[in-house]
């Protein structure tokens, strides 16, 4: 707000700005330029491992951030340290010259801390939150031995509304990525908005139900990477109901898989009316889905909305969809209409 005060006291009235301006110019652009610089004007403070940087830990960047939020520049090394996000526009940018360079780590499974939703590495619950050019990990697995129950290990757990990620790199195994939402699951059978999640230019990795959640989430040019275990399911999404706005569009996506992999699956779904759509996708050299491409779970791969388009194989053949269960296969105008603004833009018209 002191930014907005500042430039209402010293901006001319409309009638003289306009005119340098353009004459054309709406109030709304004169608006948003001036939204532009606010944002230009948020803080932006830095963080080194090494203690060279005005913070040695993230968090402690975190809770000096103010209620307005701020830039986080982060040196290469590794944070090894539990984050929570509860400040909205929160912005993470890796100053490596690549994302493995920044790496924010810990390794909580959900046998030890009261379920998966507390597991996370890195948890945000605020809105407009946003990360460039890092890793996101949890090495439960890696430090703790591996049971049926209780092995669920979030990497980042995401719910607030228009998050945005680029160049992140999310690695974990048993449930990589929360990708939900705030509030949808306390609609019951209302019409429900889900937060927006957009993830581009992203690698994430790991083997059940590693991305899962009830969010409305595009994966724009990301590689999909399946970690050794003999069942693998990239997907739980968990919409309740079909008046619930969630869902989870897969753009461009190439899908790649580690020696050991067992069945490969899009994935599974957690509730009644998990919606997954793959459209463009690529089958690396060496990967193979499930003929199936969907597990059943419980009975609710009849009532889910399952549906791909384009996936070729490494050589550019089309796959065999033939085997194809309680799915579909959408038509080239259907799959020509998803996009990242479409799928995203909800009621005010987000552009992320």
């Amino acid at each position: 707000m002191l930014a907005f005060s500042l430039m209402f006291t010293f901006m001319p009235s409309t009638k003289s700005v306009l005119p340098w301006f353009g004459r054309a110019m709406s109030c709304v652009s004169l608006c948003a330029v001036m939204l532009t610089v606010v944002r230009a004007q948020r803080p932006v403070v830095t963080v080194s491992a090494t203690g060279t940087a005005q913070f040695k830990a993230v968090q402690k960047a975190i809770d000096a951030m103010p209620a307005t939020g701020g830039v986080i520049e982060i040196a290469p090394g590794i944070y090894r340290e539990k984050l929570h996000i509860t400040t909205n526009g929160i912005e993470l940018r890796g100053l490596g010259r690549k994302p493995e360079d920044v790496v924010l780590t810990w390794d909580d499974g959900a046998r030890y801390v009261g379920g998966t939703r507390n597991s996370g590495s890195v948890n945000v619950t605020a809105d407009d939150f946003r990360a460039e050019n890092l890793t996101i990990q949890n090495d439960f697995e890696r430090t703790h031995d591996r049971s049926e129950e209780g092995s669920q290990a979030v990497a980042l757990m995401l719910s607030g509304d228009r998050a945005v990620l680029r160049h992140v790199r999310l690695l974990g195994f048993q449930d990589t990525l929360y990708a939900n939402s705030r509030t949808c699951h306390d609609a019951g059978d209302k019409p429900c908005q889900a937060s927006r999640q957009l993830f581009e230019d992203c690698y994430i990795e790991g083997h059940i139900d590693f991305i899962f959640g009830d969010a409305k989430a595009v994966f724009n040019r990301c590689e999909i990477h399946a970690v050794a275990h003999q069942m693998v399911t990239i997907t739980a999404q968990s919409r309740l109901t079909p008046q619930e706005d969630s869902g989870y569009l897969f753009l461009n996506t190439t899908l790649t898989e580690a020696d050991g992999v067992g069945q490969l699956y899009y994935g599974r779904p957690w509730r009644a009316s998990s919606r997954v759509y793959f459209v463009d996708t690529k089958l690396a050299k060496g990967t193979e889905l499930n003929p199936a491409g969907w597990l059943e779970w419980g009975g609710r791969l009849a009532t889910s909305d399952y549906a791909e388009f384009g996936t070729v194989r490494a050589d550019g053949r089309p796959d065999d969809v033939s085997g194809r269960i309680f799915s579909r296969q959408l038509t080239a105008d259907q799959a020509k209409a998803l996009s990242v603004q479409s799928w995203l833009a909800g009621s005010d018209g987000w552009k992320p």
